[in-house]
This record gives structure tokens, C-alpha cells and sequence, in this order.
């Protein structure tokens, strides 16, 4: 069982440059987690996508059932103070804060490609590449 961020999600179904290192992930490890902020988030990238072009909102609402497949019963609330406290230490946002409280509760790694958070957080986060590594 791994933490997993929006992004990484993304990553997983959508063409993006990480998306053979999501597949390799998924493969590694396919019981991913998040917390609850992923579907919003996820439905902003949708969104950000329809507007772009790059998808029709025909093709994003099958790609949302589908991540929303992924995730059921995999998604947990997180405690506003811990987020809070996590992000007054660091300089992430309480959304990044959010998936970092989760991962440091269940004690597992947050698996991101975000560098702040990668950087802020060394002991919690880790990129794709470093996760794979550390797996084999």
C-alpha cells in the first residue's frame, strides 16, 4: 500500500511524460490511497483538460468513473491539525499537506513527482523513480 498524489493519479490514466513510470508504479504497488481532496483535484485536471482541448467532456466523465474505480475504498479524511501544523513547518500548501498527513497516519510513503513536497518532506515523499528503486 502506497500514498499516492492527484498528479500520480493522473499520471496513471491520462497521457502525460510520467505515464510509463505510473504504469511501472501500478504494477509495483496497486493498492494506492489518497485522501478525499484527490477527486476534487482530479476533476480539476478533467477540467483543465476539456478546456485545453485535449479532451471532450464525453472522454473525461468515463476517465473520472474510472479513477473514482480506482480509488473506492482506498480514500480517508485527515485531520485538519496535523495538516495545518505540516504546512506552518513546511512551505506546501494544506492541499499538498493533505496526502503528507495521510502518508506520515498510515505510515507509508506519499509517492509524488512534486519537488516541494518531495523536498520538504524527505523522510515521507518520494518521486516515482526513487519508490521503484527502493521496491526491486
Amino acid at each position: 500500500m502506497i500514498v499516492v498524489d492527484t498528479n500520480v493519479i493522473s499520471y496513471l490514466l491520462l497521457p502525460t511524460p510520467f505515464s510509463d513510470s505510473a504504469d511501472a508504479l501500478f504494477k509495483a504497488d496497486s493498492d494506492w490511497l489518497a485522501p478525499t481532496l484527490w477527486k476534487s483535484e482530479f476533476r480539476n485536471v478533467l477540467a483543465l483538460y476539456i478546456r485545453k482541448g485535449i479532451l471532450t467532456l464525453e472522454d473525461a466523465l468515463p476517465i473520472q468513473e474510472e479513477a473514482e474505480s480506482l480509488m473506492a475504498q482506498n480514500e480517508y479524511d485527515v485531520s485538519s491539525s496535523q495538516i495545518l501544523a505540516l504546512a506552518k513547518e513546511s512551505l506546501c500548501s494544506a492541499y499538498d499537506c493533505e496526502f503528507i498527513a495521510l502518508a506520515q497516519q498510515l505510515q507509508m510513503p506519499l509517492i509524488t513527482e512534486d519537488k516541494k513536497v518531495l523536498n520538504a518532506f524527505p523522510t515521507t515523499a518520494l518521486s516515482i523513480s526513487d519508490f521503484l528503486r527502493r521496491s526491486w
